[in-house]
């Protein structure tokens, strides 16, 4: 006769195996989706970098021109803006996989949310990175110029050196345009009221220059590039929750579990 309680422990580990071998195929799916349009695009990675270098080259002075101080440099680097592309292209992808794994252990208006959750999340930080690329670099950069002008010095800087601080830029207003998905979650899931996150506005106010101070070049217009746009996104953040959660009350009948 089976012991009942071995019985349960052995489901357990197998439902654990499962989930394992699940986890690792949609990992593996996710890579090879990256890995796929990486093959695609590395024949243009020489363009691809040319491309992300634009905004600098444009406010070098004549005859400017990009250093490489490391001796793989030239080549590695292109490949790793090409393989970063890659991952923006096939992150739908990346995120289907993701959602496809922890679907079955939601909500049935958790189900709901995270479509639109996501389909957001990753517009806005598309929307994060143009705006970086296509105004706070030009900005930055002809400031920087100026700034080099009356000392003579000469405006150029190595490839590896300039991905490092573009990726920075792309990934701080990345996620400064997140918030007002930060926002409504907050809101939808009761940690904040519309009332509190009024009362703390100037507390917000504040932490955006410092974070832009500490993320941007050390002058007062490229911080107010990037402390700006994260007020503003915090009070469409306030206006969204108002709109979609006031609107969205959880349904009773949905509150019971996902079945096993």
């Amino acid at each position: 006769m089976s012991d009942p309680q071995q019985s349960q422990n052995e489901g357990a580990e197998e439902t654990f195996i499962s989930h394992l071998v699940e986890l690792r195929d949609r990992i593996i799916r996710a890579g090879l989706a990256v890995i796929v349009v990486f093959i695609g695009l590395v024949y243009w990675a020489p363009d691809i970098f040319k491309l992300l270098a634009r905004p600098l080259m444009m406010n070098l002075p004549k005859d400017g021109k990009m250093i490489v101080t490391d001796v793989t440099g030239s080549f590695f680097v292109p490949m790793k803006v090409t393989m970063l592309v890659a991952f923006v292209i096939a992150l739908p992808v990346v995120l289907y996989q993701i959602w496809a794994f922890v679907a079955p252990g939601l909500y049935q208006h958790e189900k709901r949310l995270v479509g639109p959750l996501v389909a957001s999340s990753y517009t806005l930080f598309l929307c994060g990175m143009a705006f970086a690329y296509f105004v706070v670099f030009p900005t930055i950069f002809r400031v920087m110029a100026h700034y080099n002008a009356p000392l003579g010095a000469e405006m150029t800087t190595d490839i590896d050196n300039y991905l490092s601080f573009v990726l920075t830029m792309f990934i701080a207003f990345g996620v400064t345009f997140e918030v007002p998905i930060v926002v409504v979650l907050l809101v939808r899931m009761n940690v904040l009221t519309l009332k509190k996150l009024k009362e703390i506005r100037p507390y917000v106010i504040v932490g955006a220059f410092v974070v832009s101070a500490v993320v941007t070049p050390p002058d007062v217009f490229s911080q107010l590039i990037l402390a700006i746009p994260l007020i503003l996104l915090y009070e469409a953040g306030i206006i969204a929750a108002r709109l979609i959660v006031g609107k969205q009350p959880v349904a009773v009948e949905d509150a019971s579990p996902p079945s096993s």
